[in-house]
């Protein structure tokens, strides 16, 4: 461990109004509670209530899937703030049982990730553009995976989604440049979170994933967190239909999945 000096950043989001969607638990609470600690009015949408905090995150029930649910929600925090700053869509799901081939993957389940992982996206974006156009600004953050650049075997569905919400980001960033609005995408690596944990067998137990990044070790919702607020600054006002790899250096090592066998 160096004892030489760090750099510090600090943000003041007073007045700025935030959307985390998935903000309950795992990356996206790690979010919210950092806009909540630089003023920002935070809302955190989810299906599960948050866990109890210090900090004045504000939730609304709402499931993502459901594009009507999402209009409603946005509505409400229009109706009570009269804008939206920046939207960052993180709610998904990665389910143990899509841990599998092709082959074996459940159609419903394969359904259901594209509705909530793919499809809430676009349907938060939606009916948060209407409003930002009207404002001619805002940020739109859409969580990706570096399981958007690189997989495995056994996971024909999560990085597929994830891969889409990268492209998301980008088209919409296109679209929406003259309006005031930029759009951009982050990629974590291996992050302790529930949803990692859930799976972390078969990614091979917790040392071996943390051996794949260059750091050497698996990362920390807090750090993604840092990386969305600095992307949803001023610091970053020329970077849209982007994306912005967290994760340790996996990229860089492209090691993600296992040495196949030995061929006989």
């Amino acid at each position: 461990m160096s004892n030489r000096p760090s750099g510090r950043v600090s943000y003041d989001n007073s007045e700025r109004i935030v959307i985390v969607t998935g903000g309950s638990g795992g990356i996206g609470w790690a979010i919210c509670e950092k806009f909540a600690m630089t003023n920002a009015i935070v809302y955190c949408f989810d299906t599960q209530s948050p866990p109890e905090s210090k900090l004045p995150i504000h939730f609304i029930h709402n499931d993502v899937s459901d594009e009507s649910a999402c209009q409603a929600s946005i509505e409400t925090v229009v109706q009570q703030h009269g804008g939206i700053d920046v939207l960052v869509n993180n709610a998904a799901i990665q389910p143990v049982e899509s841990f599998v081939p092709l082959d074996q993957l459940d159609g419903e389940l394969w359904t259901k990730m594209l509705a909530v992982n793919v499809s809430g996206y676009t349907f938060m974006a939606k009916h948060v553009v209407r409003q930002m156009k009207k404002q001619n600004s805002g940020v739109i953050v859409n969580l990706s995976s570096a399981q958007a650049h690189r997989t495995a075997r056994e996971v024909p569905a999560y990085g597929p989604t994830k891969a889409a919400n990268l492209l998301q980001a980008k088209q919409w960033g296109i679209e929406y440049g003259r309006h005031g609005i930029r759009v951009v995408s982050v990629s974590p690596g291996a992050i302790d979170t529930p949803l990692v944990r859930a799976s972390l067998e078969l990614q091979g137990g917790e040392a071996e994933l943390a051996n794949r990044h260059p750091i050497g070790r698996i990362g920390k919702p807090d750090e993604i967190a840092t990386a969305v607020v600095w992307l949803s600054s001023s610091d970053a006002s020329f970077i849209t239909a982007e994306d912005l790899a967290v994760d340790g250096g996996l990229g860089g090592l492209a090691a993600f999945a296992d040495p196949y066998e030995p061929i006989d």
